[in-house]
């Protein structure tokens, strides 16, 4: 999942994807990749000496670091000290290589792995994350500067695509804290003219996910939405796109 503009779902959405993964039957990594902790901060609460700048500075793999939090999910902490580690890992000169020389050993263990990361347009995170990744999920809200974010990262992950990662394919956009149902004039507009874009428009998903308070309670709480609103708009509409990234994943 990636956006280059904060506070589009980013985190949230991989956090809701991979229960959603993890209750039909898969095994799967959620790794934290932004020093935010977004991710690490909604999940239960795991050992403190296993975290992600163990990885960033080379003395262990992700497999050597990952965490149960859940039947079928696993996770790769984000401590504070990832803001310092990362700032070191720019200044290697292979740096893009990162996460995709991490994976080994992931193979037998996990299904999928999903990496949140971090929204600052020159994260070398972020380029690490997309160069070890098969596809891309954007998460946006129906807005201009959201819309110019995905732009921008369509262009990085042109360069990433040319440069280190020939196989890396947009999944797909979709939208978040929205839906066709809503009295926001402006939000529509905004729908309307990504679908109509050249570029983007064949890129966005059919589910959106609407705004929902059930989120927030369950990530407070730092469970699942399985356990404290089953029945909610919210899994409704993550286990909808769930599966339309399953579809894409098989293309």
């Amino acid at each position: 999942m990636a956006n280059r503009k904060g506070g589009t779902g980013k985190s949230t959405s991989v956090w809701a994807t991979g229960q959603c993964l993890a209750h039909a039957g898969h095994r799967v990594l959620l790794v934290d990749a932004d020093a935010q902790r977004n991710l690490t901060r909604c999940l239960p609460l795991v050992s403190a000496d296993k975290h992600l700048t163990n990885v960033v500075n080379g003395s262990a793999t992700l497999a050597d670091m990952m965490q149960p939090v859940g039947e079928g999910l696993w996770l790769v902490a984000a401590t504070d000290s990832l803001v310092a580690a990362e700032k070191v890992l720019g200044a290697d000169m292979a740096y893009p290589m990162l996460f995709r020389n991490s994976l080994d050993g992931l193979e037998n263990l996990v299904d999928y792995v999903l990496i949140d990361t971090p929204p600052s347009p020159n994260s070398p995170l972020s380029v690490a994350a997309l160069t070890a990744s098969t596809k891309v999920f954007i998460p946006t809200q129906p807005e201009l500067f959201s819309f110019e974010g995905v732009q921008s990262l369509l262009e990085l992950i042109g360069k990433i695509k040319k440069n280190y990662n020939p196989v890396l394919a947009i999944g797909g956009i979709f939208l978040t804290k929205y839906s066709p149902t809503y009295r926001r004039n402006l939000h529509h507009s905004f729908v309307a003219m990504m679908k109509e874009h050249p570029e983007l428009g064949p890129l966005v998903m059919e589910t959106s996910i609407r705004d929902n308070v059930a989120i927030a309670e369950a990530q407070v709480q730092r469970q699942s939405l399985y356990e404290t609103a089953p029945h909610s708009n919210a899994l409704v509409d993550y286990e909808a796109l769930t599966k339309e990234i399953l579809a894409a994943l098989t293309t």
